[in-house]
């Protein structure tokens, strides 16, 4: 009888600490899987915030290159007055010419507007009225700089 207790004991001592390292098992798997869930979590806010910022700052680089570009194109524009005379009166008019460029380079050939002129007409007003492009214009007459064209 005393064997028979002894080795009851035993098995009863044995089921009751493999229960008891079955739950400090779960304990420790239930703290594995929230480690895990929070740090996947932390991954995707990241992942999502740094894409974010990655977009943001090609936008940003893209609208810098743009506004670079547009920053280095220039429209060159000279006007003369010519006069056709026919054989009892004359015409005059007033040739405006302009062309863009980009820094040094030529974009565009001279684009020429003729405008019939009437006695007593502001040139300097028709030359404003008339211009095509609408960004600053530089004029021969001002020696390379630029000034804003009026519309």
């Amino acid at each position: 009888m005393p064997s028979f207790t002894a080795l009851f004991s035993g098995v009863l001592a044995w089921f009751v600490m493999q229960s008891r390292m079955e739950v400090a098992l779960a304990k420790e798997r239930e703290t594995l899987a929230e480690s895990r869930g929070a740090l996947a979590a932390e991954k995707l806010a990241l992942g999502a915030s740094l894409g974010t910022a990655l977009r943001a700052a090609e936008e940003t680089a893209r609208r810098e290159a743009l506004d670079n570009f547009l920053g280095d194109l220039r429209v060159e524009q000279r006007h003369y007055t010519r006069e056709n005379r026919m054989l009892i009166h004359s015409r005059k008019s007033l040739v405006l010419q302009e062309r863009m460029y980009f820094r040094s380079i030529p974009l565009s050939d001279w684009i020429e507007h003729e405008i019939v002129m009437e006695e007593g007409a502001d040139t300097g007003r028709l030359v404003q009225d008339m211009t095509v492009f609408d960004k600053g214009v530089v004029s021969i007459a001002d020696g390379q700089r630029p000034r804003k064209a009026l519309a």
